[in-house]
């Protein structure tokens, strides 16, 4: 009987543990973090680049005609005033001859209506004729003025054609392309040659659209010759307003002060150097919690999480440069997208 009886119990303290289970808590989730630093260290792009004339020129003749000589060669090293190319002159002369002719026969015209307007205002005087007799050989004598001086005008211009035939140099430098060759008939206004200015040089560099914001007007720049080893320094003096449509880069002109042993064409190294910002700071991609257009990040404080808004300045590979953060901030780098506002989190190593 008694045997039984703490069977009873035994079996009854079983029956009750059974009914009151123990239910152990989840762990919190392990993270991986970082504590963030503000970068203050430079940013240097390196970039391929091309010396070309600041001033390039392309000349053509004021008038029309066929080439009958050319004085320069790609390449030629040329001086103001000197001539390059000439065109045939006889057509020319025979305008200037004929609007010379003009001048002759409008003094004649003139002479005559200066004549008769005299002899009619002395019978104007004494009463011969009517006052709307004198008022036509006045007006024959204006006409006759007007005349004559539009053919002086016409023989100056013709006079100024001849030496139209003769194209010069309108500054030191050099010729870089040619694009008429003697015998040939040009237009006015029809480029034949092409001169670049030696005076003064620069290079032209072509900024991928995503590097452009960390180039300004006047910035200083190294550059750095391959072919003799020269550096100079240049400093930014024109930026394109808009990207290439194929290769969407910009380009930028780099002025470059006077550097020995430097040639149009050769190709340098184009180093930029940008600060970066005291208050920017550097983080993985993969701390980066994207919702809509807002990037945020995960901030852990003690032992739990919370989101922090950020404005993305720069990508670079793998990494983003963002503001919005301070020193001290620590920022879960992995697993943001299995995270709610407010969750308890354990640090890993």
């Amino acid at each position: 009987m008694r045997n039984f009886f703490v069977t009873g119990l035994v079996v009854a303290s079983l029956l009750t543990v059974g009914c009151h289970e123990v239910i152990v808590p989840p762990k919190s989730p392990v993270v991986k973090v970082m504590q963030v630093k503000p970068s203050s260290s430079a940013s240097q792009e390196n970039y391929s680049g091309v010396v070309k004339g600041r001033y390039e020129t392309n000349l053509s003749f004021q008038v029309g005609g066929k080439i009958i000589s050319r004085d320069v060669q790609v390449g030629s090293q040329v001086n103001a005033g000197e001539i390059l190319m000439t065109l045939d002159p006889k057509d020319i002369v025979e305008q200037s001859h004929s609007a010379e002719a003009q001048v002759s026969s409008a003094l004649a015209q003139l002479k005559l209506a200066e004549a008769n307007l005299n002899r009619y205002t002395e019978l104007f005087k004494s009463e011969a004729i009517a006052a709307a007799v004198l008022d036509q050989y006045r007006t024959q004598f204006d006409a006759a003025k007007a005349a004559y001086d539009a053919a002086v005008a016409q023989a100056q211009q013709s006079r100024n054609a001849l030496g139209y035939t003769h194209l010069t140099a309108n500054a030191d430098g050099v010729i870089s392309n040619v694009n008429a060759e003697v015998g040939q008939v040009v237009a006015a206004g029809q480029t034949v040659l092409t001169l670049v200015q030696t005076g003064e040089f620069e290079v032209v560099v072509n900024i991928p659209e995503n590097k452009i914001s960390a180039v300004q007007i006047g910035q200083r720049v190294t550059i750095n010759f391959w072919a003799t080893g020269d550096v100079a320094v240049g400093s930014v003096r024109e930026i394109s307003p808009m990207a290439d449509s194929a290769s969407r880069t910009f380009a930028v002109k780099i002025s470059l002060p006077e550097a020995a042993n430097v040639q149009l064409g050769m190709t340098a190294n184009v180093s930029v150097t940008s600060d970066v910002s005291t208050d920017a700071i550097i983080l993985p991609l993969s701390a980066i919690y994207q919702t809509g257009d807002a990037a945020q990040v995960w901030l852990v404080d003690g032992d739990k999480v919370s989101l922090r808004k950020v404005e993305v300045i720069a990508f670079d590979e793998n990494n983003v440069r963002v503001r919005g953060l301070k020193s001290g901030d620590i920022v879960v780098t992995a697993g943001v997208q299995k995270l709610r506002d407010g969750q308890a989190v354990r640090v890993g190593d």
